[in-house]
């Protein structure tokens, strides 16, 4: 895998499982030359692991997915590559959005608890939770204090039966607040694994060209959601344009048949696209 990244890893400061350092060290060990730590609004792990990627010669592209609203549009990602993760305003604007995110976690455990209690089970604590969390509580945490319990056989088991039926509404950045903070922090802004947003070729392209006039630089082509035919026929539509390609695993250890670096067995995302980011970012 050498000369290839993986520009979309998650982090327990998210909803992953693993450490920021863990990370970087399997990313070692298969040979990846960079990657993105690119945890769910908050950039708590990136310190961590761009120390672990200088002592181990893996490249740490700081970075941070927003969870945007974009019109009807919800829980629209957006990356945001190479920005200054340290920027007081950025921290003190995740810190607001962590808070009610927690929050959120603590209302989700809540409505679980209610489940627990009519099945005659015991309830779970935010505190089990957030002890598994190295930055916001998220759903995965929550799922693996179920399995830890016997509650459930696995992640999948307890998103279906409790986290899914006992969920709370997310909070959202507006689009034009997050473009507006990428581009302020000096990143560049790329629009992640497209097709979540719809599936129908003209609508995508419409949302594409209506986020490129307020900003964005670039789509994540290669990512598990789009088919090969997507992932061609959106690298072709970005380089027409000429916005920048990307593409990751979007792992985050929980996801049976994932792997970091090649996602579902077939990914391979050239250093080149390292090398676009920084020159789009120079551009800006």
């Amino acid at each position: 895998m050498r000369n290839m990244v993986d520009l979309h890893l998650h982090s327990t400061f998210s909803d992953g499982v693993r450490t920021p350092a863990e990370l970087v060290a399997m990313a070692a060990e298969l040979g990846l030359r960079a990657i993105a730590l690119a945890d769910h609004d908050t950039v708590d792990g990136i310190d961590e692991a761009i120390a672990a990627g200088t002592s181990l010669g893996v490249e740490v592209l700081p970075a941070m997915e927003f969870s945007v609203a974009f019109g009807s549009y919800r829980d629209v990602h957006l990356l945001g590559y190479l920005l200054n993760h340290r920027d007081p305003q950025l921290l003190a604007m995740l810190k607001d959005f962590r808070d009610k995110r927690e929050a959120r976690g603590d209302a989700i455990i809540g409505r679980i608890n209610e489940k627990l209690t009519l099945e005659g089970k015991a309830t779970i604590t935010s505190a089990e939770a957030a002890a598994l969390a190295g930055g916001a509580l998220g759903r995965p945490h929550i799922a693996q204090v179920l399995m830890a319990r016997g509650y459930v056989r696995d992640m999948q088991d307890a998103f279906v039966r409790y986290l899914l039926p006992c969920d709370v509404p997310k909070r959202y950045f507006p689009v034009d607040e997050a473009l507006a903070t990428i581009k302020r922090l000096g990143g560049v802004a790329v629009l992640a694994h497209p097709t979540t947003i719809t599936n129908e070729r003209e609508p995508l392209l419409r949302v594409i060209e209506e986020l490129a006039e307020m900003g964005l630089d670039g789509l994540e082509v290669f990512n598990n959601v789009c088919s090969e035919q997507d992932s061609a026929y959106l690298r072709n539509f970005a380089e027409k344009r000429g916005m920048v390609w990307t593409g990751g695993s979007d792992y985050h250890g929980i996801e049976e048949g994932i792997c970091m670096g090649t996602g579902r067995g077939s990914m391979a995302v050239p250093y080149s696209c390292v090398v676009d980011l920084k020159r789009a970012r120079n551009r800006g």
